[in-house]
Order: C-alpha cells, then structure tokens, then sequence
C-alpha cells in the first residue's frame, strides 16, 4: 500500500464507508478471519468480510494505536469497546506494487473478544446473505 493507499484505508475507517474497498482490494486479495479457519479468497469474499467487520468494529471507541508500515506491508494495531468488552487487535495488510491490498490478516485478543466478535461476524455476515 502507497501512502495514499494507507490514506486511502485511514478514510474509509474513518467514514465507515466501504465504497471504496472495491478499488483498493486486488481481485486476487486472501482475507484471514481471526474466527474463520479457511482463508477466504479473492475480492468478493474480502470485501464481503471486512464490509460485515466495519458494522462490528468501527463505532466511536475504535482507534489505531499504533503503526508500523514497510514499503509493502503494515501492521495496525488497534482498540474498540464491543458490548462494554474491550477488543485489542492487530490487522497485517500486505499490498502489491499498485497500491492494492493482496493480504489482509485480522488477529484479536482476548478471548471474551474473540466469542464476541465471532458471535457478531456470524451474525452480519448471516444478514448480508439474506439481503443478496
């Protein structure tokens, strides 16, 4: 990811707006889910993940608390309240030579979070199914 890539990512949290995915996940893109044992392949399934994940992490307490960016990858790590539990997690995104996400890699502590979490996914991505 370019810096505006990185800009680009930062926007789309900040906005919720997942618009914007389509442009910035390489067709070719492996998400891994923290609750998922499979990786799920390619931008629609990516897309269809990290969609369901902006309605469960990204509420007025998420925020990145640090960062360390390489020339073609990032770790984030970052902290929201889920249901008064405190989630604590780290997304590893790794980007091709045109500024796409090509891997994107989300692992959370503690477990109370990783059940909640995993309860709330199930439950967006159930939801998403039914609306398609």
């Amino acid at each position: 990811m370019t810096a505006h890539a990185l800009e680009t990512w930062h926007h789309l949290v900040r906005s919720h707006d997942t618009s914007g995915l389509n442009t910035l996940l390489a067709e070719d893109v492996v998400f891994y889910s923290p609750v998922v044992h499979t990786p799920q392949c390619g931008k629609k399934l990516a897309a269809k993940y990290l969609s369901a994940a902006f309605h469960v992490f990204f509420n007025p307490t998420f925020r990145y608390v640090r960062e360390i960016v390489g020339e073609s990858d990032a770790m984030l790590e970052f902290e929201t309240e889920v249901d008064g539990i405190l989630v604590n997690g780290v997304d590893l995104i790794k980007w091709n030579k045109l500024g796409q996400i090509v891997e994107f890699k989300v692992m959370l502590r503690p477990l109370k979070a990783i059940n909640l979490i995993h309860q709330r996914m199930a439950a967006m991505l159930q939801l998403g199914q039914q609306t398609q």
